[in-house]
């Protein structure tokens, strides 16, 4: 990884200070590099690592959207949870998503699997781990991205009120504790995989979302993907 092409916001630069000046992240860095220069394909490419933050300042952020690690094919992960580029064909965790936004909003059923307009309104698709290697799955849970992301929940949490956490399977919903639940929505589902059957169809977390923001003075998401 050639860390000149790495970059994030001065905004979020400043809030996670202390991560970025720790010794895991050195470490972290480190590791990165080497797989790199080892041929070994990490996804995404180094300036998407950070793109989830790059695309919202922390006090933009509406709705958190956690997912667990970024797809591990080619041209399929871009530093969005959930999310794909344009022209590239919609993964089935995200078909069902698109399938309870029909449902929950009366959306049609988008044609592209970039949810870039949904980060341009204030929804932070922040995924756990930021880096995954091809072909393996959660391969990257282990080289310190977790404890980079559960201080960035913890500051949102801590530094500002009535943002709607969305928490879609077991490992999302670990992260509850993280957030301070006076002071923001936490819903919770179950993961919108197909492994998890038809039991995350129904949970209308897109109208709780809506109906919560509006009672905190904030504007509703447009949840249609065009």
């Amino acid at each position: 990884m050639n860390p000149g092409s790495v970059k994030i916001s001065p905004e979020w630069r400043e809030a996670l200070r202390k991560e970025f000046e720790s010794e895991y992240f050195d470490t972290l860095t480190i590791t990165l590099r080497q797989m790199i220069n080892m041929g070994i394909p990490v996804y995404p490419a180094g300036p998407l690592i950070f793109n989830a933050y790059n695309q919202l300042a922390p006090k933009d952020i509406k709705v958190v959207i956690l997912g667990q690690d970024p797809y591990h094919n080619p041209g399929e992960a871009m530093g969005l949870s959930f999310s794909v580029p344009k022209g590239v064909k919609i993964p089935p965790s995200l078909k069902n998503i698109y399938k309870e936004l029909v449902l929950d909003q009366n959306c049609y059923f988008p044609e592209s699997g970039d949810l870039s307009s949904w980060s341009k309104q204030g929804v932070f698709l922040l995924n756990a781990f930021l880096t995954v290697e091809h072909n393996k799955a959660g391969s990257h849970r282990n080289i310190g991205w977790q404890q980079f992301t559960d201080a960035t929940i913890n500051y949102l949490s801590s530094h500002f009120d009535g943002i709607v956490f969305m928490l879609w399977g077991n490992f999302a919903k670990s992260k509850k504790g993280l957030i301070d639940s006076e002071r923001h929505l936490v819903l919770e589902a179950a993961h919108p995989s197909p492994l998890a059957g038809n039991a995350f169809s129904g949970c209308q977390h897109f109208s709780k979302a809506n109906t919560y923001l509006v009672s905190k003075g904030k504007s509703p998401v447009d949840w249609q993907i065009r």
